[in-house]
Formats: C-alpha cells, structure tokens, sequence
C-alpha cells in the first residue's frame, strides 16, 4: 500500500479538497439549472419534433426566477468559499490517505478541464513525482532524491483518472522493478488526464527538458513506458518537443506503450452517438450537455487526438458527427524504438478468422488500436512484429502487474 501523503506530496490538503468540492457542488447546481431552464424555454416555445432547440432564455417573471436562482447559488458558494479558506491552513495539517490521490485522479479524469478551467483547487497540477512526492527540478534536489542515480532515466507516464501511485499494482510496479533488475532511474508523471491529450503533452515535453538538463549525471539512455492515454501523451509530446526544438528527443531510444487506444475506444465512440441522437429533437437536446460532461481528455480518446488540430477539426467542423475520424496523421518518431503490448480477454490466445486483429480486446482498448494498426496507410504506426507483443486471458488494468508484461519490457530495454 502506499504510504500516507502530506498535502506538500499532493499540491493540495483537506482544507483545499473541501474549498474545491464546494465550488463543484455549486458549478452542479448552477448547471442543472441551466438545464431546466433551457427546457422550459423550449416547451414554451413549442418547437417541431425535429425543430432546433431553443437557445434563448426565459424571459420575464420565469426568467427572473431562474436569475435569481443562480444569483442566490453563486452567492452562497462564494461566502462557503471564504469561509472555508479560513479554516483551510489548520484542516491542511491532517495528513490526507492514500485514497484521497486514487479519487483526485478519477474525479480530474472525467471533470479535468472544467476544474482547471474554473481553478478550482481540486486540479492536478502536472508535476514529475517519486514515491508520490513532487521531485524539484534543481541538480542538488535531484541528487538528494537520486542520491545512486545512474544515466539511465525511466519515464512512467499513467493513463485515465489514474495516478502515479497506482503503477504499483498487486505488489509490483514496473518502475520499482526496473531500478532492482536493471539500475533504471524511474520518474513517475502526474497529471490531470482530463485535459486534452495535446496541452498535457506539451508541458510535460517541457518539464522532460528540464529534468534531462539538470539530472545529476549524465543522461546515457531514456526510455518512456506509458500505460494507456499515457501512451498518447508521451507520443504528443514527442511531437511538440521536436517542434520547439528541445534537447531531450535526442536522449530518447525506447517508447513503450501498455494497451494505448491508438486510434480510439470504442467507448467514448458510442458517447458520441449518444451525443448525436439525444441532440436531435429540441425536446431532448439539452439534455445532451449531460453526455459533453466528458472531460476534454475523455473525448480525445474517440480517435486517438494528439494534436490541437485534432480536437478543434472535430469541435468545429465534426461536431453533428463524432464518427468521423479528422486527425492528422502523426508517424512515431523515426529514430526510436517503439513497442506495444496489447492484451486480450480471449484466454485461449487463438486468433479468429481475420487475423490478430480479430481478437476480443481488453475490456477497453481494442487489439488492433493497441498495436497501432490502421486499414490506412497514413495512420498504421508499423511497429514492427518484433516490437509486438499480444497477451491473453487478461484485462487493461492487468499491464500494470502481470509478470509476462514485466519480463517483456524488462526484454526490449535490455
């Protein structure tokens, strides 16, 4: 298990946590009121079946009533608020449990964006950590935390409403193993994985150059292992370090990628149609701001996005239509070594009529996504069949104890 965190370990404390619910909870109540309202609007306005939706406000005493609703919500949230910001200093002075990381993830996971956008406390600041502590990034900080630090810097980036603490699963982390076997250094990333794929990729290209240029050795070998949107963000980040021209990529000579929805899950896919069909009579479309509760992050992973580009195509141009695919193709990058593991819930490991591809995949990510494989050419990441490994009999969350995922990687950074 791991250990207990002070509030210095998570950027937050209970006293924060408290201020950061309660404006969530008045964000929620504020917005079900919108919803109402919209709804009421449309039902005055006795639209066709298939007519738009109204989008304009009530008007007069309805509308008044509703203001004040919102007026009187605000009002109370923001006197909650002041009070709780006095209290806050002595309530962060109780150690927050380990839990509290697992449902700060989940939480940043589906409502990620909202929180950073509305700064509420409860946001997860991206940070480089190790034993769920924030690293510094200063030579002198580093050696004290590396006090037998070697050139060879292992990069664990988590996946979706997920954090660093839980690459540690069943009793094993890929990174703690690593450093026993292999003297790898690992570094674990933090992040608020509701934030689109392509703004956390890159801050965290940022923040893996200035941990390169102030590693207290030389820095012989680098290799990132990213579990799930993990993997994405690692690829994003590729991207964006070698179009500001940072120094890192060239350190780079591994990317390990543990079940990454290359090109989408199917889950946020049929989101999506549930986005389209309850947005298309005026009756139900406000309703559909219930299904966009999905974090930015969550979205990305209808195509597998990487770029601005990507999500804004798809916001301004494909927005009646999730199914179409509308990213830019993003090769992997040339001069390093990539591998994918992908597994499968199928336990007799025999392949359909189709190939590989036909596999049953891991509860959430597809076989043939996972391996990046693409029936377009301009999308298919030919990782080489070498640097491919599917296992069987297992789900997502298995790749982050399984001992044959960990002999596999333990393999190809050998």
């Amino acid at each position: 298990m791991p250990k207990r965190s002070s509030p210095a370990d998570t950027g937050n404390g209970p006293g924060a946590d408290l201020r950061g619910i309660g404006r969530l909870s008045i964000d929620a109540i504020t917005g079900v009121v919108d919803l109402v309202e919209s709804v009421h609007a449309t039902i005055v306005a006795l639209p066709g079946p298939l007519g738009a939706p109204v989008r304009d406000p009530t008007r007069g005493i309805s509308g008044l009533v509703y203001r004040s609703v919102r007026g009187i919500a605000r009002f109370v949230g923001d006197g909650l608020d002041l009070a709780l910001a006095q209290f806050a200093p002595l309530l962060d002075r109780i150690d927050s449990l380990p839990q509290r990381d697992g449902v700060a993830a989940a939480l940043n996971g589906v409502l990620g964006d909202h929180l950073a956008a509305t700064a509420n406390p409860l946001a997860i600041r991206m940070r480089l950590r190790s034993d769920g502590k924030p690293l510094r990034l200063g030579r002198k900080t580093l050696a004290a935390a590396y006090p037998h630090a070697t050139g060879k810097v292992l990069v664990m980036v988590h996946g979706l409403c997920m954090n660093d603490l839980q690459w540690r699963w069943n009793g094993h982390d890929h990174g703690a193993a690593l450093a026993r076997d292999a003297g790898w250094m690992p570094v674990y990333l933090h992040y608020n994985s509701g934030r689109h794929i392509s703004s956390n990729g890159r801050e965290f290209a940022a923040r893996l150059e200035r941990l390169l240029r102030e590693w207290p050795v030389p820095v012989e070998r680098l290799a990132i292992v990213g579990h799930s949107m993990g993997g994405l963000v690692a690829r994003s980040a590729c991207h964006a370090a070698a179009r500001a021209g940072l120094r890192w990529p060239e350190r780079l000579d591994s990317l390990i990628f543990l079940g990454t929805p290359h090109h989408g899950a199917p889950l946020e896919r049929a989101g999506s149609w549930f986005d389209m069909l309850i947005g298309r009579s005026p009756y139900t479309a406000p309703f559909a701001r219930l299904g966009k509760i999905r974090s930015a992050g969550i979205q990305d992973l209808r195509h597998g996005n990487l770029l601005d580009a990507d999500w804004r195509k798809r916001k301004d141009e494909h927005a009646r239509d999730g199914r179409r695919d509308a990213r830019t193709p993003l090769p992997l990058p040339a001069q390093v070594r990539s591998y994918a593991v992908a597994v499968s819930t199928d336990k007799n490991g025999a392949a359909k009529d189709g190939g590989i591809d036909r596999l049953s995949g891991d509860g959430l990510v597809p076989v043939a996504s996972a391996l990046g494989h693409h029936p377009d050419p301009a999308f298919d990441l030919r990782i080489p069949k070498s640097r491919q490994w599917v296992g069987h009999g297992l789900h997502h969350l298995d790749l982050l104890g399984d001992p044959q995922v960990y002999e596999r990687i333990r393999h190809w950074l050998e």
